[in-house]
């Protein structure tokens, strides 16, 4: 749990200076038995906070010479993944740049690590991008749309998140053929979006901005352009019909009377019946951590088949699992998904952390219930042997955004969608009155991750190029 009140521990914020400062607007009932520092107060120490860290330095980015080669950083991410998944996330990684950025959010936390930042730390994604944001469903089954991958959330600087998420604009940009003055404008769009939001929120009483959320019909009116109310559309319906019932002709077959996930080398594997009994003694172990009623609700399904499946691009490589469960009737299922966790990648930069996570699964969901408005009713966590695992329906309704292709004005609405979802994650956990006073009410900031973002996405380039390099020498392998 982050403090309660503005607290300074430390050294003062600058370059590369790990420090906490615990900003939450009120956690816990022990909170009640003290005053709570008053908002104006933390809007002004918010703005004492630029005398320290000039907004302008928010745009700072140069190469030093303490910088680790980031080949060799890929590789090290490697080591306790699935050897022969690797050549899979290579593949990935090296396909473009935008590609190399989705799996590279650790060589981006050592990078952000050093750089100016407030101390202010609220929960952050960690590896927030434009294709981190998605559609889902909520318990009540509406469609929403928010902040969907959490693997690396934690405690850490809100601008960490701000700058992977602006780069990844630019980068974007560049790779769809977008100008350089497209660019900036998006990543303008961006923070711009942010900004006023993380204001608005901080002036919303706490319950009111727990309940701010983004629907489908609220985010058909927030976009503004016909292409980028077009490619809503689209996904919305993509999104509808990605559920467990309709998955089950394309990823099962029936097999002497029993439904069986089908094998598709290497991406989706069969375990030997040990795994899979570990894996089932697991999945009873998950259902004690879910809420009494999804429980008691799960509890009547039965276990039919299990199946290593390969997701995303910088999970590659780590344990995922699909679960098949059967109702009372053949068509009543549900697949469950066993995904790796780990140590998040922001977790060795930022004081204090994290004996508290013991069960780096639990760490995801409790983050993602933080940062999310509402969350899959079925999220929960569990161990396989030495591995720990977090647990959510696979097939729920989950879409995004197609990046690729849209056109230069599509970029920058949907950029200010990703800046205003961002700032409701931060504002939901802690700091929003000191962010909200730091940032003000110019464009400095702006300005400044402008100058980041043109800048990171260059070193991005460089980045992939040397990974392109490397597996064209052989040095790591790709398929």
């Amino acid at each position: 749990m982050i403090a309660s009140g503005p607290q300074r521990r430390g050294t003062t914020p600058g370059h590369g200076q790990h420090v906490v400062l615990a900003s939450a607007d009120g956690e816990g009932f022990a909170s009640l038995r003290r005053t709570a520092t008053p908002r104006r107060e933390r809007y002004a120490l918010g703005r004492e906070l630029r005398q320290r860290v000039p907004r302008p330095a928010l745009g700072e980015w140069r190469v030093t010479g303490r910088r680790r080669d980031p080949i060799q950083q890929i590789a090290e991410a490697h080591r306790g993944r699935l050897e022969w998944l690797i050549p899979v996330r290579i593949g990935r990684m090296v396909a473009s740049p935008y590609a190399f950025l989705r799996g590279s959010a650790g060589i981006m936390a050592e990078d952000f690590a050093g750089l100016p930042s407030t101390g202010i730390n609220p929960v952050i994604c960690g590896d927030a991008h434009l294709g981190n944001f998605g559609f889902y469903a909520s318990p009540e089954r509406d469609l929403v749309f928010d902040l969907n991958d959490f693997d690396e959330a934690h405690p850490g600087a809100w601008e960490w998140d701000l700058r992977r998420l602006v780069t990844s604009v630019w980068v974007a940009g560049r790779q769809n053929g977008s100008s350089e003055r497209a660019c900036r404008e998006a990543v303008t769009h961006c923070v711009a979006a942010y900004r006023h939001q993380v204001a608005y929120l901080a002036e919303q009483p706490l319950l009111a901005r727990s309940y701010e959320r983004l629907d489908l019909d609220r985010l058909r009116m927030t976009a503004t352009q016909d292409s980028l109310l077009q490619e809503i559309e689209r996904a919305a319906e993509r999104a509808k019909r990605r559920t467990s019932d309709r998955a089950l002709p394309r990823f099962t077959e029936r097999r002497d009377g029993t439904r069986r996930i089908v094998e598709q080398p290497p991406l989706i594997t069969r375990l030997d019946p040990a795994e899979a009994d570990q894996i089932a003694v697991a999945l009873d172990a998950y259902l004690r951590t879910l809420p009494s009623n999804s429980a008691r609700v799960l509890a009547g399904y039965s276990l039919i088949d299990i199946a290593h499946k390969v997701v995303g691009v910088g999970s590659v490589g780590l344990r995922a699992y699909v679960a098949l469960c059967e109702g009372s009737s053949p068509d009543d299922v549900v697949f469950l998904q066993l995904k790796q966790a780990r140590r998040s990648v922001v977790a060795r930069y930022v004081h204090g952390d994290s004996a508290r996570h013991e069960h780096q699964g639990q760490r995801v969901v409790e983050y993602q219930q933080a940062l999310q408005t509402v969350s899959d009713a079925l999220l929960g966590w569990t161990s396989v042997g030495d591995h720990q695992f977090y647990v959510r329906q696979f097939r729920d309704m989950k879409g995004a955004i197609t990046i690729e292709g849209i056109d230069a004005p599509a970029l920058a609405d949907y950029a200010g969608i990703c800046g205003f979802l961002l700032a409701k994650g931060h504002a939901r956990t802690s700091g929003a009155s000191m962010i909200a006073g730091y940032l003000g009410g110019s464009d400095k900031v702006e300005q400044a991750m402008c100058r980041f973002a043109f800048a990171y996405a260059d070193q991005t380039e460089r980045d992939h190029q040397a990974l392109v390099t490397a597996v064209a020498q052989g040095v790591l392998p790709a398929s």
